[in-house]
């Protein structure tokens, strides 16, 4: 219990503060135990929001953004008088210019101006001893918070893109102008899984492509997993 009570008191700078010293409300039919739970998991979107900003993967920047913003709304009891008149608000909102922008920059500023502002409420509320910093590192050991689609994009443009047209096929155009397919109609196959992409890449496959000459591309494990997530995408956009 007295970790819970501490995560809750780490975390609760994160609420509009109307005023210094002012009191977190809760919503109708809240409990202590509620709002702890939530201010856990705030803390917790606060620190992925900063590693994928960190990495420009600017959809789960985003995606972080609106977990913050929708927990936020439930610790309050009239959103329309305190998230859009509050500081809080305001930071917020920087960050999401600076994600719509795709702008680092400007998201390594609004993100600071936001920490700032836990830790100034709270030394307003009475918990100056909690100081809120930016994440040092990840305590998400399982999750990857690079781009890995738009990375797999570029590598599959850089090593397959000389004969296949990757993802659009009005702005590409290969190199070699052999009969190669494109990953489009690749994703169409049936036969064609993403577990077949994976070992073809890690494979020698001479035996692949026209007079069996498709080169390997001399890619490490992660690049693998990159353009075969890319790949899993084109397959889904089909799908759909």
């Amino acid at each position: 219990m007295k970790f819970r009570t501490l995560m809750a008191a780490a975390i609760v700078a994160m609420l509009p503060q109307f005023n210094a010293g002012a009191q977190v409300n809760l919503s109708a039919g809240s409990t202590s135990s509620q709002l702890s739970d939530l201010m856990i998991a705030i803390q917790f979107q606060h620190i992925k929001l900063w590693l994928a900003g960190k990495l420009g993967n600017w959809d789960l920047a985003n995606y972080e953004l609106r977990q913050i913003q929708a927990s936020l709304r439930k610790a309050t009891p009239t959103p329309s008088e305190g998230l859009r008149s509050s500081q809080t608000t305001e930071q917020l909102q920087a960050l999401d210019r600076a994600i719509q922008q795709k702008d680092g920059a400007a998201f390594a500023k609004a993100y600071s101006d936001l920490t700032n502002g836990c830790n100034a409420c709270h030394r307003a509320s009475g918990y100056s001893s909690i100081t809120i910093q930016v994440p040092v590192n990840s305590p998400f050991s399982d999750q990857l918070f690079a781009d890995q689609i738009a990375q797999g994009r570029a590598l599959a443009r850089g090593t397959c893109g000389l004969c296949h047209i990757v993802s659009d096929a009005s702005r590409e155009t290969p190199a070699f102008r052999v009969p190669a397919p494109s990953f489009s109609e690749i994703a169409s196959r049936p036969s064609f899984s993403a577990n077949y992409l994976r070992e073809l890449l890690t494979s020698n496959h001479r035996r692949v492509g026209p007079n069996q000459a498709m080169l390997k591309p001399k890619l490490v494990e992660y690049q693998i997993d990159a353009i075969v997530a890319f790949f899993e995408t084109v397959q889904a956009d089909r799908a759909r």
